[in-house]
């Protein structure tokens, strides 16, 4: 292995025995005729079927073997950890991602100001699709929103980033899928340009890990969460407005039915300073917190 790694391909892999050789066959042809050194790491998350036997048949290939099953994101936090290149790759080896396409990625990455670039998905192939599109489109504008930012692809698997740029984010990545969107997020709220690539996605090859409701309320928590961690004024504000806007219509109506103001209408106001309150000490906090351990380099 050479002592200096351009890109380390981190593969978050559970039960994928049908298609797992095919896929490290394409990664690692392409990246052969690519101009990168380059290292793979297939995480496997504590399989049941016999994906450990495939990946041993690739000797180049580095194993990290979890004894038990961390979820989609503690696999690719596990693999970005112990990569060595200087661009860490994520994707799934389910052939639903393009990777033959990834020193497209990198490219696109390395000859750009982004510091992350994402395959932005052409078409929703995921099972439940009656559920997930609208859920997706839902969270992707809600996510827009909070980051001030336009999120064509909020939940895409398929992304190339700088290693020393992730890893000052890597303790917020959570265990589940909604790892990529944290991941999105981080940088955005950062200040840290994301870039997107337009990609085919295709149906995956065997049964899907992702759970509609469990899974989709996770991503939903995790956005909030994401954002009051990085933009607090975008969640207390938009709040506390709504509430002191409905204490206020409803002190009006009491005043022109009752002839005076009811205690609930001064709970409600009390209630719409507090949030604003907590969300301008939160929003203090995220400075402070900022200057001291984000103070982030944007040069390559």
């Amino acid at each position: 292995m050479p002592e200096h790694i351009d890109v380390s391909i981190v593969l978050a892999i559970y039960n994928e025995e049908d298609c797992v050789e095919k896929e490290l066959s394409i990664i690692k042809e392409n990246m052969d005729k690519s101009e990168f050194s380059y290292e793979i790491i297939a995480v496997d998350d504590a399989s049941t079927d016999k994906t450990v036997e495939k990946i041993l048949q690739f000797p180049n290939v580095r194993l990290i073997r979890h004894k038990r099953n961390k979820g989609s994101g503690g696999s690719r936090k596990s693999g970005t950890l112990a990569a060595k290149g200087e661009i860490v790759v994520w994707t799934d080896v389910d052939m639903t991602y393009p990777n033959h396409l990834i020193p497209e990625l990198v490219k696109q990455l390395k000859n750009s100001d982004y510091r992350q670039v994402v395959g932005q998905r052409t078409s929703e192939e995921g099972t439940s699709k009656l559920f997930r599109v609208p859920a997706k489109y839902f969270m992707r504008k809600l996510a827009s929103f909070l980051s001030r930012t336009s999120i064509p692809d909020l939940n895409s698997g398929f992304r190339a980033f700088y290693r020393s740029d992730i890893l000052k984010f890597i303790h917020l990545i959570p265990r589940g899928f909604s790892c990529v969107s944290t991941t999105t997020l981080s940088f955005l709220c950062n200040d840290l340009d994301v870039g997107y690539m337009k990609i085919v996605y295709k149906k995956r090859s065997g049964k899907s890990k992702f759970h509609p409701f469990k899974d989709s309320y996770a991503y939903l928590l995790q956005i909030l969460r994401m954002v009051i961690i990085f933009e607090p004024l975008r969640v207390f504000v938009p709040l506390s407005a709504i509430i002191f806007t409905i204490s206020l219509v409803k002190s009006i109506l009491d005043i022109i039915y009752a002839g005076n103001t009811q205690e609930s209408d001064i709970v409600g106001y009390f209630m719409a300073f507090l949030i604003f309150a907590v969300g301008m000490l939160a929003d203090l906090i995220v400075a402070l917190n900022k200057k001291d351990n984000f103070d982030i380099d944007n040069s390559k």
